[in-house]
């Protein structure tokens, strides 16, 4: 067993309003700089939809990630040692300009400086690049809210598979089933990122597991970005070096949460510490797709057992780190309840960014057995409902396997109906208790996730362990 410690992350679908202000707080901190216009570290995204890079899932295109050969070994999608040296001056599977868009401001001069006319003046968009007047085509959420989803929308990858009815309850202008999927950089346990770089730039810290680009180091080979199947790492074309999310490590070696996380509005992020075997990654991610989500949770390690903590401690974690693990929120919510998915785990890279999948929007009807009912939702099992297709989510956040997200939903209505059995009283507390059972919960359960989704301060949000930068290993 080889303990290590990974501060990783949760985001809570159902309590994003979508208001950017992730995202606005990361462009104003890190990629306000020429040659950083396009990036976006944090960007949110309406799903369905094509995202950002444009339909940056679909792997036939990109080839990010690892794919599994015929013996169960992992290899590179995008390049491979005898590929790189043809692959220098191009790329094949690079996103282009196009495919994220071209950063513009607008002509605010033309407003403050306009003479005096019966018409209004109008700033025209001008290109940040070139500097000429130019005519937006896309941006970094261009599909906010299903805007123009015949378009857009209808063409995201994880609706392979979806039958013409689902289709239909996902596109029903008069229901306007969406939701919201923020995305930074993952900081992966098996990043394809880190392995594509043939100048060894890109590395993974040892003391906690943020992915970084040694600026002094990079040579601006690009392979970095193809490998990368979230798309998450950019190059910059000012300064000729690949940039990427750094967890706003600055901050957490001070105590403070990254800057995404300090300014969301929904109390939606969560960041913690957990402890893992390293000696099981190549292990787990060369497992089947149908087996990836319950496989990359068995790395997780109980912060509790004693055989655990003296492993971390005798591996050089300080006891701050294992006392962060005991008290880490994103312990609770991927490995005890079971809430939190990663997204294309597919791709076996290991995500450490972790949803809880949406269950939102409520419905206020009820059937006889006090479930929620709409003729066109789509059932969970045992005659309970969701508004979005199970399929589509499992594709996002299950690999296709449809287990882990109805456990996950399940478990979410179960909660919601001993909640509403105490707060609102129309259903029965012996009803919400036989749900509860039903998801595989408990009264005490179900209390603690309330607390920690509704209740919970930013102590409670964020534990970070205290640092000490001068010792070895990073962390006292």
């Amino acid at each position: 067993m080889d303990v290590r410690a990974q501060l990783a992350t949760v985001f809570h679908l159902d309590k994003c309003l979508g208001c950017h202000t992730c995202s606005v707080a990361c462009k104003n901190v890190w990629t306000n700089r020429p040659g950083a216009e396009y990036m976006w570290w944090n960007n949110v995204e309406t799903k369905p939809g094509t995202g950002y890079p444009t339909q940056w899932e679909d792997q036939a295109q990109y080839r990010g990630g690892w794919t599994r050969t015929s013996d169960g070994a992992l290899r590179l999608a995008s390049t491979s040692k005898t590929r790189m040296l043809g692959e220098i001056f191009h790329h094949p599977y690079m996103p282009t300009l196009d495919d994220y868009y071209e950063p513009w401001t607008y002509d605010y001069a033309t407003l403050f400086n306009a003479p005096e006319s019966t018409d209004q003046p109008t700033a025209r968009p001008i290109s940040l690049l070139t500097g000429r007047p130019m005519d937006p085509e896309a941006g970094p959420n261009w599909d906010d809210d299903l805007g123009g989803s015949p378009v857009y929308a209808a063409h995201d990858p994880n609706l392979a598979g979806l039958t013409p009815f689902e289709r239909r309850q996902l596109f029903a202008v008069e229901r306007l089933i969406w939701f919201y999927l923020p995305r930074t950089c993952n900081h992966c346990l098996n990043p394809a990122c880190v392995a594509a770089c043939p100048s060894g730039a890109l590395h993974k810290r040892g003391e906690d597991g943020i992915v970084l680009v040694d600026q002094d180091r990079c040579r601006g080979w690009r392979a970095c970005v193809p490998a990368c199947p979230y798309k998450k790492v950019y190059y910059n074309w000012q300064t000729g070096k690949s940039e990427k999310c750094i967890l706003c490590f600055p901050r957490i070696e001070s105590g403070q949460a990254p800057a995404c996380f300090h300014a969301c509005v929904g109390r939606i992020r969560y960041l913690g510490v957990l402890l893992y075997d390293a000696s099981r990654i190549a292990e787990v991610a060369a497992l089947p797709d149908e087996a990836l989500v319950e496989g990359q949770r068995s790395l997780i390690l109980d912060p509790n057992d004693e055989a655990v903590v003296r492993r971390a401690l005798a591996a050089g974690l300080g006891a701050s780190v294992v006392t962060a693990a005991q008290r880490s929120p994103v312990f609770r919510f991927v490995k005890s309840w079971k809430l939190a998915l990663p997204a294309h785990v597919e791709y076996r890279t290991l995500p450490m960014l972790f949803y809880v999948p949406p269950l939102s929007p409520v419905i206020a009807g009820r059937n006889e057995r006090g479930a929620l009912h709409h003729e066109d939702q789509a059932p969970i099992g045992d005659g309970e409902l969701a508004r979005l297709p199970l399929k589509y989510l499992a594709s996002l956040f299950g690999a296709g396997n449809e287990a882990p997200v109805r456990y996950a939903l399940r478990k979410q209505q179960g909660v919601r109906a001993y909640r509403r059995a105490l707060r609102v009283g129309d259903i029965s507390r012996a009803f919400a208790e036989e749900r509860l059972r039903e998801a595989d919960s408990s009264i005490d359960e179900a209390e603690a996730i309330y607390r920690l989704t509704s209740l919970a301060t930013a102590a409670d949000r964020f534990v970070i362990p205290s640092a000490d930068r001068e010792r070895v290993g990073g962390w006292e």
